[in-house]
């Protein structure tokens, strides 16, 4: 049964598809299954890995059209598979709006295919709406990208707040995988405190592994593949690589 890991932060910028893309790949490398749902209607995560938009993908999932097994498509990383979105997704927050069940689609559309992966990981909106809410609903664990800035920290309350209410209202099994800092710039001190601040205060909470500003990882999505593939020595992918040695010795 795979373990289902939701990405989540109300700020956009933060690093948030980039680190579902490439956790995602060196994952994949490490030799697990995993499934990258684009859960997000700007569709940043399916083009950075080189997948279509078109008429194919989570919004038909969601409307019933399709069911997900229909529109999963695999990716330049062996064992690396995606269901892509499309600007059509942002469609689903005014029509699932009225449905009593409307936080339980995701999970449902992924049930059948849950078996076939070791990870799926959920690229949500940059916002704390339905989408993201569905995406919630559906995992087991949340991951927080927290650019390192002090307006972070005021996110970061909010989206811990948001958790919670999921926990008590919908998915009790839900938890806090990980709080990942990124874009990290050693040179400033507002990012030295940041992460002193956060990680004193949520500890084991945080990862070890800290995401550095880099210019390849912000270039890979442009070429259509994760960094893995277009750079593999540079910092961020070397960075990526950590990552998903800590998530799986967490695991």
């Amino acid at each position: 049964m795979a373990r289902t890991v939701v990405f989540v932060n109300q700020k956009g910028g933060v690093g948030k598809t980039t680190s579902a893309i490439n956790l995602g790949a060196y994952l994949a490398k490490a030799g697990k299954r995993v499934l990258l749902v684009d859960f997000d209607p700007q569709a940043n995560l399916t083009s950075g890995v080189g997948g279509k938009t078109g008429s194919r993908g989570i919004y038909e999932v969601l409307s019933g059209a399709l069911a997900l097994s229909d529109v999963i498509v695999p990716t330049k990383v062996e064992g690396l598979d995606l269901a892509p979105s499309s600007i059509e997704l942002s469609g689903a927050t005014v029509e699932l709006v009225d449905k009593e069940d409307r936080n339980d689609y995701l999970k449902k559309a992924l049930r059948p295919v849950l078996d076939r992966y070791d990870f799926v990981l959920i690229d949500c909106p940059p916002s704390l709406g339905i989408l993201t809410l569905n995406g919630l609903n559906a995992a087991d664990e949340v991951l927080v990208p927290l650019q390192c800035e002090y307006f972070a920290l005021e996110g970061l309350t909010l989206i811990l707040q948001t958790v919670s209410l999921v926990q008590k209202s919908m998915n009790p099994r839900l938890r806090i995988g990980g709080i990942l800092f990124t874009m990290y710039d050693s040179r400033t001190k507002l990012a030295q405190q940041v992460v002193q601040q956060v990680t004193q205060y949520f500890k084991d909470r945080v990862f070890r592994t800290i995401i550095p500003r880099n210019v390849r990882l912000s270039e890979a999505p442009s070429h259509g593949v994760p960094v893995c593939l277009y750079d593999p020595d540079c910092v961020g992918a070397k960075s990526y690589e950590r990552l998903a040695g800590e998530i799986l010795s967490r695991g």
